[in-house]
């Protein structure tokens, strides 16, 4: 049964920095494509940031040059460093895996999920 956990959530002030985790087990954590997502409420659920297996980041452009994605396959986790943290940046925040190959922005294309840690950004 695979599992994703994530942490590192909370209140933090804009400007500021928060670092997310997300652990998994239960997959092949080495081969798969690890994504971070986020949900503001009453808005879609958005790609943030992905990383493939041989270490190759994207972004959106929202959260270019402020965020850094980065994996530990020996721990079987995947970090999401957040810096200059802006109001429009909060969220709940989603750990997705489940494909190999590139990183894909569309929510349908990774079936593992995790249960979401809530960042909020005060102005």
């Amino acid at each position: 049964q695979v599992q994703l956990v994530e942490s590192g959530g909370g209140l933090v002030q804009a400007g500021g920095s928060l670092r997310l985790s997300c652990a998994s087990s239960g997959l092949t954590f080495s081969t798969n494509v690890m994504t971070w997502f986020r949900q503001a409420p009453g808005k879609e659920r958005e790609f943030v940031a992905g990383i493939s297996r041989f270490d190759s980041a994207s972004y959106a452009d929202s959260v270019k040059d402020r965020f850094t994605i980065s994996r530990d396959n020996a721990k079987n986790t995947v970090f999401l460093q957040m810096n200059s943290v802006k109001p429009e940046d909060t969220a709940v925040y989603y750990c997705a895996a489940g494909r190999a190959g590139l990183v894909t922005s569309a929510p349908s294309d990774y079936n593992y999920w995790g249960q979401g840690t809530q960042v909020t950004v005060s102005s």
